[in-house]
């Protein structure tokens, strides 16, 4: 027998996943310890572990997976054959239609980049303005944790820096969350301006906001300079555009709960959790806390089997990372539909959120 450790290891899927298809009837354990409720498998099933691992990687929907583990050891092996080859279609026309797509839309980026009246590139304007030293470390510090890391998308792989009239805004995202925050700013008489700040030098900017005076901040093409008393640092911005992110925070309301972050975080670690089948953050299965505002405006961390429609599953670790860049003793929640984002805000200050994409939960 294999314990469900040895069978991730050999059989090339997480221990989470292991969990997720016990829980969906996929790949169900030989014998699970009554007490501990330890799950252990036989020899055989890490042949199935490997083809659920194979199967999961070419993108096979669950309900197909579970028909072909139940063929596979069959002496017909058609169904198999069927399966496998009706997914592999889907896979062709979808990147038949994918190639299309992106030649059209290719097309249109060509005309926008050599159209000067529709051109998506401008030079960012010089600029200088103040901000206090605790307040912009704190808007770093509601930021920092949603930026993104893909190298294929280098736009994201810092923090926006908007100032216009006397107002600093700082977002980061990464696709599946995003963080707002906002300082004063004064100083900056100048139209708009917009610089994604790279993550070293965020850091490098962080490190030096340790007093409580005023900072400035200077942007000349693409070199941003901020200056700290007799210090400074001082780096190349990142030369692509980053998103509209004021049409992406434009979301209907949904339902407020104030929680208590300690209380909640607790609840978080310590409550149920779903395993999510989909891969929109990474190769692996990941956990999904399932969450419900109730009629008396409190927030619920649902059951397995708790499956209210208006309940709302998101990625955890996002969620917990959220509460830890929120900086209060109280959060206010804010749930809309099942496929609204989930908005994390502060109570003294409306400027200041981070939004979680919420995660499909499977049938």
């Amino acid at each position: 027998m294999r314990s469900i450790g040895e069978m991730a290891r050999d059989g090339g899927l997480s221990v989470s996943a292991l969990r997720f298809y016990d829980r969906a009837g996929v790949l169900v354990p030989a014998w699970v310890d009554p007490v501990s409720g330890y799950r252990w498998y036989e020899p055989g099933q890490l042949e199935e572990a490997r083809l659920l691992a194979r199967l999961r990687r070419a993108g096979m929907p669950l309900a197909d997976i579970r028909l072909v583990l139940a063929g596979w050891a069959g002496a017909d092996t058609d169904l198999v054959r069927g399966l496998l080859q009706a997914h592999l279609r889907r896979l062709e026309l979808g990147l038949s239609d994918a190639r299309v797509e992106f030649s059209t839309l290719r097309a249109l980026l060509d005309r926008r980049e050599t159209d000067p009246m529709t051109s998506l590139h401008t030079a960012a304007p010089a600029a200088r303005f103040s901000v206090t030293a605790p307040e912009l470390a704190a808007a770093l510090d509601a930021v920092r944790f949603a930026a993104g890391t893909d190298a294929e998308l280098p736009m994201l792989g810092g923090v926006l820096f908007d100032v216009e009239g006397d107002g600093l805004h700082l977002v980061a995202t990464d696709r599946y969350r995003m963080a707002v925050a906002q300082a004063p700013a004064s100083g900056h008489g100048g139209p708009r301006t917009q610089v994604v700040v790279p993550l070293p030098l965020v850091d490098a900017m962080r490190a030096l906001l340790t007093g409580e005076e005023s900072v400035q901040l200077t942007v000349v093409g693409d070199r941003v300079t901020l200056e700290a008393g007799d210090r400074q640092t001082t780096g190349r911005s990142i030369g692509h555009e980053f998103p509209d992110y004021r049409r992406l925070i434009d979301l209907p309301a949904g339902r407020r709960a104030h929680v208590d972050t300690a209380a909640f975080r607790q609840a978080l670690e310590t409550g149920p959790v779903r395993t999510s089948e989909t891969r929109e953050h990474d190769s692996e299965p990941h956990d999904l806390s399932v969450l419900r505002v109730t009629e008396n405006g409190s927030v619920i961390v649902c059951d397995d089997g708790d499956d209210d429609q208006n309940n709302v599953a998101v990625n955890r670790e996002f969620l917990l990372d959220a509460l830890a860049a929120g900086g209060r003793n109280e959060l206010v929640l804010e749930v809309g539909a099942p496929t609204a984002p989930l908005a994390i805000r502060r109570p003294d200050d409306e400027g200041a959120f981070s939004l979680l994409m919420p995660v499909r939960l499977e049938n």
